[in-house]
């Protein structure tokens, strides 16, 4: 059996162990929870990075689709020049791409008497550090 002086010694020994291990745990837990913030915060601000790339993206196909409707009005009137420089610019003040800009550039061959159009269209959207281009290119004869 025990003494009460070994109980005693026993109690002494452990004293003062409690207090490190809970300032341990605590550290761990705040870089733990300082790191899920910073995860978080990036994957926000992927998310909007790549939404704002999809809107860039479809500028640009509205620029292009616009510039063919310059290049091949759809009433067979004249056209099919890319005599204009810049050929087609515009920014955009609709919902879905509000704050967006297309500009199409165009240039013209003639492979066997048959003339080649091909439209370069480059869209933007954003400012600073949430800005997103995209470019698409449109072939036609």
């Amino acid at each position: 059996m025990f003494r009460d002086s070994d109980r005693v010694r026993v109690r002494s020994s452990q004293a003062g162990f409690g207090l490190p291990m809970a300032l341990f745990v605590i550290t761990v837990l705040a870089v733990i929870v300082a790191a899920m913030g910073s995860m978080q915060q990036t994957n926000a601000q992927s998310g909007a990075l790549h939404i704002q790339g999809q809107r860039a993206f479809y500028a640009a196909e509205s620029g292009a689709e616009a510039a063919l409707n310059v290049l091949m009005p759809p009433d067979g009137s004249a056209g099919r020049s890319c005599a204009l420089a810049p050929f087609f610019e515009t920014d955009f003040d609709v919902a879905g791409l509000r704050g967006c800009e297309a500009s199409v550039s165009c240039s013209q061959m003639n492979i066997n008497g048959e003339d080649l159009f091909t439209l370069n269209s480059i869209g933007s959207c954003g400012t600073g550090m949430d800005q997103a281009t995209r470019t698409l290119e449109v072939r036609a004869r």
